[in-house]
């Protein structure tokens, strides 16, 4: 998953963010409304955790601001407001869930994971695709039944494909996914190349047809 941390309380900050990296998890942040709006406005994650309380401006304007670009990115707030309005509110100007301050890392991690499996797979573990079945949770991936060791790029990748399955992705697109604000610093994407080329492989030699298609110029589909 691509999560964006904005949160200007740096202890609680580091801690979510070393907890989910921890998990595999690329995670990028933000302390205050002016950066978590600049990130919000470049790039797409699958769910973002926003306080409401920051220094420079107002949580809630953010949830509005993504609704005007018609981003689908996941939102949970985490804040320390606890009355009924303020749930509502966030709730209604298109958060997914609210938890209110202090809670446990293993239940917000519950939290973000069943959101963004309700969004991408309908709230599902298990993703099949004809031969191909894939354990979101247990990050495992069996063809015909078969076990397949993939790298957790690998796996990453095949999970934004068939999240994507029958659109073209552009290798921009793939990059940032998999590689946050790191992508910015690559002069190239042949290191996306180079996992799709294995990942497709170890799909073919474990019976899978060819579902990777190349758009040239552009990036790849993943369909029949």
């Amino acid at each position: 998953m691509k999560i964006l941390v904005i949160e200007d309380e740096k202890a609680l900050r580091d801690s979510i963010l070393s907890y989910f990296t921890e998990e595999g998890n690329i995670c990028e942040s933000a302390s205050n409304y002016q950066s978590a709006s600049e990130k919000i406005a470049l790039y797409s994650y699958d769910c973002i955790l926003l306080d409401l309380g920051l220094p420079d401006g107002e949580g809630m304007e953010l949830l509005s601001d993504l609704k005007k670009l018609k981003k689908k990115d996941g939102v949970l707030i985490i804040s320390a407001r606890h009355s009924l309005d303020s749930k509502l509110a966030g709730l209604d100007l298109g958060a997914d869930d609210y938890l209110v301050k202090p809670f446990h890392l293993s239940e917000l991690k519950a939290r973000v994971s069943a959101i963004v499996r309700r969004k991408n797979f309908d709230g599902d573990n298990v993703i099949a695709y004809h031969e191909i079945n894939v354990d979101v949770m247990a990050m495992t991936v069996t063809v015909n039944k078969k076990p397949v060791v993939l790298t957790k790029k690998e796996f990453e990748l095949l999970v934004y494909f068939l999240a994507n399955k029958g659109k073209v992705v552009t290798k921009n697109a793939m990059a940032e996914h998999l590689w946050g604000d790191e992508m910015d610093i690559a002069d190239d994407f042949d290191f996306i190349y180079t996992h799709v080329k294995n990942l497709r492989k170890k799909l073919l030699e474990n019976g899978s047809p060819d579902y990777l298609k190349s758009i040239y110029g552009i990036g790849y589909k993943f369909g029949n």
